[in-house]
């Protein structure tokens, strides 16, 4: 974990501000950056009945927002964007 601290913040990305997974005793899952519920790669809470829960930067979303606020990239940070992948 700190080699991946020591990596992100040499690409100024500062690693507190990264998703980080918690999960609770009774088996609630959500996934939290910077005290807001967040998760660009699926739903940022998942209950152990199996019912899901889709959050960007502390707003909820439908699955289907969600598919397209991700689909359209906004609000991606720009490692995770297609900016930081162009050749010049």
């Amino acid at each position: 974990m700190l080699y991946l601290d020591i990596k992100l913040r040499h690409m100024g990305i500062d690693p507190t501000l990264q998703v980080k997974k918690y999960t609770s005793i009774d088996g609630i899952v959500r996934y939290m950056k910077d005290g807001k519920l967040h998760n660009w790669e699926g739903p940022a809470v998942v209950h152990p009945d199996g019912k899901v829960e889709y959050f960007i930067n502390g707003f909820e979303h439908t699955k289907d927002s969600w598919k397209k606020a991700r689909k359209s990239g906004v609000g991606l940070p720009w490692y995770k964007s297609g900016v930081a992948k162009q050749r010049f």
